[in-house]
């Protein structure tokens, strides 16, 4: 009887706010030429497992759009974070990725435990942490983070794209396209450009008019 009990204690609900929870946390947007670097956490939910997590690079954009909601209603609590242009320029693009995780895992409803972040650098936190090479094709909730990260900036991508069509950021997601370079040269870098990024401090000096 006493075994009986005990299996049975062990199906009651867990306290969430208890010390365990692991929150995975990946960042997308470090290579781009404009725009936010943005960084998700996400403590997934053992009870409400999904389907077909895995790197954010190795799905179509139409299965990651599908994910990010399917993650968003399932997990236990997730953050997205980022960190400006602004922030990118005056700190280095890696000191603003550490930034916008640490936004990430601030945001979080429930506090981690642990947090495991992919790559080989870690932000400053207030809980444990580990960084894990590759860790977004093989523990799920870093997986959950890099499709949340990847969904929310291409989004970003869409809407500025409309406010300026001449850059095409919708095709490129801002990263150093022929085409993108091509628009640089000729327009010149806008707001949205990383002036601390060589191309475009280069084509900022064939546009002094706009810097």
């Amino acid at each position: 009887m006493r075994s009986k009990r005990f299996l049975h204690a062990e199906q009651v609900p867990l306290d969430w706010d208890a010390p365990g929870l692991v929150a995975g946390v990946d960042e997308a947007g470090r290579g781009p030429l404009a725009g936010p670097v943005v960084a998700a956490a996400v403590i997934l939910d053992p009870r409400q497992p999904i389907a077909g997590l895995m790197d954010s690079k190795k799905l179509t954009a139409l299965r990651r759009e599908r994910l990010f909601d399917a993650i968003c209603a399932k997990a236990l609590c997730c953050s997205i974070a980022e960190a400006t242009v602004e922030e990118i320029d005056r700190l280095n693009i890696l000191q603003a990725t550490l930034l916008a995780m640490q936004r990430a895992v601030s945001g979080l409803r429930l506090p981690p435990a642990k947090v495991l972040v992919d790559g080989n650098r870690l932000p400053r936190l207030a809980m444990r942490a580990e960084a894990v090479v590759g860790g977004d094709a093989i523990v799920p909730a870093i997986s959950a983070a890099s499709i949340l990260a990847k969904v929310h900036r291409d989004r970003w991508c869409a809407q500025v794209d409309a406010q300026w069509p001449q850059y095409g950021f919708a095709a490129h997601k801002g990263y150093g396209t022929a085409t993108h370079l091509a628009a640089l040269q000729t327009h010149g870098p806008c707001t949205l450009h990383r002036r601390s990024f060589a191309p475009v401090a280069q084509a900022a000096r064939l546009h002094p008019d706009r810097s």
